[in-house]
């Protein structure tokens, strides 16, 4: 399977795609393109639903596991996280992670789950009650204040976090004078963004002190050093195989070691978060 050759390829661990209690479509073609500073999607968070995940993704991916899988869910109500949350947790996921991207349908301000404080903690509360797996919350960067989401999901018992989701971005097509994607905005990724996914691992560890997996513009060993110095316990990477390929996984992981080598770092918990004492 894809996850699989991912762990071949020399990652520690995997992530699920986001995964719904029904089969998601997504949005129509084009939904991606990228250039060398950064890559915009409009997939549409498009998933088989947890039948899928249940009858192929996790049977296959757990059958000689290779490595760790993180269990991803996405829904629209706190009813529907929280049976989302019971279901992953019977496939047997190691980490389950909320993505508290969508929209809140039930919400008085009609924004996703992980721009207000008490909605994302609203989730995190009902989550919790439904599975003992550690709960990570992934969140995103398109707050004010992402430490006060990330205070308000510890204090409901989230184990730790995975920052960040996706900007918002778009592009336009000069020669046809429209916007490139169908769904015309996308969700924003590569190289460009980890400046932002830096500070906001860095001001969530700040806050809270709890585990993150730090996410975006991950692209060489030396961006997952410094991802790591901001707070990060573990570096995930995506949009780096559209510039690396697969392969780029172990070789990211060797960079990180040659980085080690040359500055006399023996163990990574010498550098974990090292940048908030500063």
């Amino acid at each position: 399977s894809g996850l699989k050759n991912v762990v071949r390829n020399g990652a520690g661990g995997v992530t699920t795609k986001s995964i719904w209690l029904e089969e998601h479509v997504g949005h129509k073609n084009p939904t991606m393109f990228g250039t060398k500073h950064y890559f915009l999607n409009a997939v549409g968070l498009s998933d088989g639903g947890i039948k899928k995940a249940q009858e192929e993704t996790f049977p296959e991916y757990l059958e000689d596991k290779p490595a760790p899988i993180i269990g991803n869910v996405v829904e629209t109500t706190i009813s529907k996280f929280a049976e989302i949350t019971e279901k992953i947790d019977a496939c047997g996921p190691d980490i389950i992670e909320l993505n508290l991207g969508c929209p809140n349908v039930e919400g008085e301000h009609g924004k996703p789950f992980s721009c207000v404080a008490g909605d994302a903690a609203a989730v995190v509360k009902e989550c919790r009650k439904r599975t003992k797996k550690p709960l990570i919350v992934k969140l995103t960067p398109n707050v004010s204040d992402i430490s006060e989401v990330a205070m308000a999901c510890a204090a409901e018992g989230a184990d730790g976090f995975c920052a960040i989701n996706t900007l918002y971005g778009m592009g336009i097509d000069i020669k046809l004078r429209r916007p490139i994607l169908t769904n015309k905005s996308g969700g924003l990724s590569g190289p460009g963004i980890k400046p932002t996914a830096v500070k906001c691992v860095y001001d969530i560890f700040k806050a809270t002190g709890l585990p993150i997996i730090g996410t975006g513009g991950v692209t060489t060993g030396e961006d997952a050093i410094e991802m790591m110095m901001a707070g990060a316990r573990l570096v995930g990477m995506g949009t780096m195989v559209y510039y690396r390929g697969a392969e780029g996984f172990g070789e990211v992981a060797r960079e990180m070691d040659e980085w080690c080598d040359a500055n006399g770092v023996k163990d990574l918990e010498e550098i974990i978060g090292v940048a908030t004492k500063v």
